[in-house]
Formats: structure tokens, C-alpha cells, sequence
């Protein structure tokens, strides 16, 4: 599903991944872990396609079979649309939108039909117990209830991989229990692959693989 290998990124001078390999079979949900500033989220946008590491003869990039290093930007910005899904800790819902038109963003990018995009948003908000919240804006739901909408979101294109980047870190103790139980689920359910940056100890151990970056490298 996705293949690694030897990712370098520098920022103004400073080497934040320092040649990274790395091999997730499909419907794997694995978790990284480190401390603040070992280059976790670099990875995951570098692999999620939203940064570019630095470029060299032997690095390396397949998500599900297709080499991301030889699309063009907008061949790119297709892939991601299509193959990837992203849940991040702030939710990142248009506040003016309601749950339902939240979800149904990605699909509308993707030229999806109105009627076919609600279709599969409702059966999503169906599965994840927010059917009665489809028309509530972001306001008048609670933290849970706004990361399962973002949830829902990250499925509605069916990719094959979803990248969370502390997904309950904004999350009571309660409500980062039931995210955490729903990614097993969502991947009995639909398969998919499970990339989560994470502090929390609970949601590591749980993963199939758990992975520990120390200054750029995974060891």
C-alpha cells in the first residue's frame, strides 16, 4: 500500500527527516509515536502528498502502486483527491457548513453528482451514529460529535489510506476512546489503511505496528 525509502526533508537549514524507510501493507493501521519535534507530522504530510521531501536519486514514494514522484502537480492533486483521506486534530470543518455539506466537500471536488455525494454522506453519518446531526453546523455539535463529521469526511471519496495527525489530541478522555475503537471498525468495515501520529499511549499500542521517530529517523 505505501513504500518508503529514504526520505530527506530540510527546512531553512535544518534536516528534519533524515532518510526514512518505511513499508505499510494494505488495512494496516499503524501508529507512529516520539517526542515533539522528531519529524512525525513531516512524515505524514510527505507521505499524505501535501509536502515534497527533498529530492534525491534514491528516495522513493509508492502509494497504493502508483509512484508519486513521477505525476505532475495536478495529476498529483488528483491522486490525493481520489486515494487519500486526512483527519487532523483541529477539525477543520467550514464553520458555515452543515455536517452533511462538510462531508460531501471532497466528492463535490471530485465532480461526484449532488444526489450520489448525500447519498453516501448519509449512509457515513448512518454508520458512525450522527445521522440525526446531518443538518447541525459545527457549532451546535459537541468535539466528538465535529471529529466524527471530519471522519466521515476522510471516507467519502473511499480512499485506500487515511493519514490522522493527532486525531483525539483535542478530544476528552471519553470521546478519544470512541475514535480510537472507530478506526478498527471503519477498518473491518471499509478496509482501509490507518497512518495516525499520535501521543496518545493507548492509541499507539492498540495499532498493528507502532512506530518511533527519534530525530528524523524511525528506530
Amino acid at each position: 500500500m505505501i513504500e518508503a525509502r529514504n526520505i530527506h526533508k530540510t527546512y531553512n537549514g535544518l534536516h528534519v527527516l533524515k532518510g526514512v524507510d518505511l513499508h505499510i501493507e494494505k488495512s494496516e493501521i499503524i501508529s507512529i509515536v516520539g517526542a515533539s519535534g522528531a519529524g512525525k507530522t513531516t512524515l505524514l504530510q510527505i507521505l499524505g502528498t501535501l509536502e515534497k521531501p527533498d529530492r534525491n536519486q534514491e528516495s522513493l514514494l509508492k502509494v497504493n502502486e502508483v509512484d508519486i514522484y513521477s505525476l505532475s502537480s495536478k495529476d498529483m492533486a488528483h491522486f490525493r483527491n481520489q486515494n487519500i483521506g486526512f483527519i487532523f486534530q483541529f477539525h477543520q470543518l467550514l464553520p458555515e457548513f452543515t455536517a452533511l455539506e462538510n462531508i460531501c466537500i471532497p466528492a463535490y471536488i471530485r465532480n461526484t453528482p449532488k444526489e450520489k455525494a448525500e447519498k453516501k454522506a448519509h449512509e457515513l453519518l448512518g454508520f458512525l451514529g450522527m445521522s440525526q446531526r446531518a443538518h447541525h453546523k459545527p457549532s451546535e455539535m459537541s468535539g466528538g460529535e465535529q471529529q466524527r463529521v471530519a471522519v466521515a469526511r476522510s471516507l467519502i471519496n473511499n480512499p485506500g489510506v487515511i493519514f490522522a495527525d493527532e486525531p483525539s489530541g483535542n478530544l476528552d478522555s471519553e470521546s478519544a476512546e470512541n475514535l480510537h475503537r472507530l478506526f478498527f471498525e471503519l477498518r473491518e468495515e471499509f478496509g482501509q489503511t490507518f497512518v495516525i501520529v499520535t501521543h496518545n499511549e493507548e492509541l499507539a499500542n492498540m495499532a498493528d505496528k507502532k512506530l518511533t521517530m527519534v530525530d528524523g529517523k524511525i528506530v
